[in-house]
């Protein structure tokens, strides 16, 4: 089993920055890429930003230029980052970090709130 832990989640205004961390434990051998889901009230959730073993990253169009994801694997754990700069009202939601073994997620951790005011 995996366990992700989520932190850094808060309020914030327009164009300001926040940075969140996702913490993996346990079997993290298994782990290959790693995820940053969001989901608005009413809203589907969205995937924000893949990070593979290699660092390769994809985003949404919606944070391209705006969100930078990372993964430090070199002190015997994981940590999985998301740096989010010159933030926007809609991109006020629950932000859960995600984990796969292989393909879709498989590991889920329980999400940080970022909220911000206009």
């Amino acid at each position: 089993q995996v366990q992700l832990v989520e932190s850094g989640g808060g309020l914030v205004q327009a164009g300001g920055s926040l940075r969140l961390s996702c913490a993996a434990s346990g079997n993290i051998w298994q782990i290959g890429d790693m995820f940053w889901y969001r989901q608005a009230p009413g809203q589907q959730r969205e995937l924000v930003a893949t990070v593979t073993t290699e660092n390769t990253t994809r985003y949404a169009e919606s944070v391209k230029g705006r969100f930078t994801c990372s993964r430090d694997s070199s002190h015997g754990t994981i940590l999985m980052y998301l740096q989010m700069s010159s933030l926007k009202p809609e991109d006020t939601g629950h932000y859960t970090c995600a984990a796969a073994r292989w393909g879709p997620p498989d590991y889920w951790g329980q999400g940080t709130q970022v909220t911000v005011s206009s």
